[in-house]
């Protein structure tokens, strides 16, 4: 099965899904959204596959959301879009697509539904 992991190798989710792939023998492609962000497009089609919204796809625990005011209620999709194409740091991690679907796995063991 192959599979991509939008990851950050920093972060103990993404590390742990990716352990989880790789144990089931998965042909995985690593992309360190960090180094090369996905753009507007291809984040919209990954929450949409995911089927969550982007203020789901929001790393909120990041003190920029805050700073950015992407907490206030009201704030819209594409306001939390553009923020984190220019802010990638605040795309919650780790997201992985299969043939099966995509997700956004945090608990870690979420990955197991497309597997």
């Amino acid at each position: 099965m192959k599979a991509t992991i939008y990851h950050n190798p920093k972060c103990g989710t993404s590390r742990k899904t990716l352990e989880i792939l790789r144990d089931c023998g998965a042909d995985v492609w690593i992309h360190e959204y960090l180094k090369n962000p996905p753009d507007l497009e291809q984040l919209k089609q990954l929450y949409a596959e995911a089927g969550i919204t982007p203020r789901d796809g929001l790393r909120t625990k990041e003190p920029l959301a805050s700073e950015l005011g992407l907490d206030r209620p009201g704030v819209s999709d594409d306001e939390v879009l553009e923020a984190m194409v220019r802010h990638p740091i605040l795309i919650e991690r780790p997201l992985v697509q299969t043939t099966k679907g995509t997700r956004l796995c945090r608990p870690h063991e979420v990955v197991r539904e497309i597997l």
